[in-house]
């Protein structure tokens, strides 16, 4: 804890990049988790694919509601208000909105987000609560987040890419290091010289390139960095 504390008092250009894990200590689950309740029959995979959507898209959306209304009834964790507290340039994989409760601003949701639906046909937003239908072109409004089998939004990723190249400090929370090309990020700051901080209850891939590894949940390892560091 000391050895990372100093690391982020000598920074100056930080960025922080976060996973899934960081979102199931505030209780929403991960995708590898078992879906449950009125979803337990279902697999999230086959839920989260174009093919799905073009195959049944009200039964997707009714999954995306209730993935959103989940969200909505959950709270930041002590970590996100910790990493807001760090501030520097944020990205995470989460499609929630937790981090911008917490006080993070401008995050780079590399993944999308479940409050951004989106045209399928002319890319415009769709507000959250506004129909299946675009108002602009009348096209199929779909949830704005990246499925499988779906490319990173380009702007998002130029965003992460730019900020990982230009940091001298990337801290790397819940994140299993195995979902490509996301996984990259940590690695890109790494090769440029920036040092790695991992907060992971398990070891990752990511332990290979993080100077310093803190093990455990994220809601307790981050205000402990952050005092440390402040104190």
């Amino acid at each position: 804890m000391r050895s990372a504390a100093q690391l982020l008092r000598d920074a100056r250009r930080v960025v922080v990049f976060t996973g899934a894990g960081m979102s199931a200590e505030s209780g929403i689950p991960t995708f590898r988790d078992s879906l449950t309740g009125l979803w337990e029959r279902y697999n999230a995979e086959d839920l989260a694919t174009p093919e799905a959507f073009e195959r049944d898209p009200e039964l997707v959306w009714r999954w995306y509601e209730w993935r959103r209304a989940e969200v909505e009834k959950a709270r930041p964790n002590p970590g996100h208000e910790a990493v807001a507290a760090i501030g520097g340039v944020l990205i995470t994989q989460n499609v929630d909105d937790l981090h911008e409760r917490a006080g993070s601003k401008d995050p780079v949701h590399l993944h999308g987000s479940l409050f951004a639906p989106r045209c399928s046909a002319c890319e415009r937003p769709v507000p959250v609560g506004g129909g299946h239908l675009c108002g602009s072109c009348g096209g199929r409004a779909r949830p704005g987040v990246v499925w499988f089998g779906e490319q990173l939004p380009a702007e998002a990723l130029e965003k992460a890419v730019a900020a990982a190249s230009d940091c001298d400090l990337l801290i790397t929370v819940g994140t299993s290091g195995l979902v490509y090309p996301a996984a990259e990020i940590p690695h890109l700051a790494a090769a440029r010289g920036a040092a790695v901080i991992q907060v992971n209850p398990q070891p990752t891939p990511l332990d290979e390139v993080a100077e310093v590894s803190l093990r455990g949940p994220a809601a307790t390892v981050l205000p402990a960095l952050l005092r440390e560091a402040t104190g």
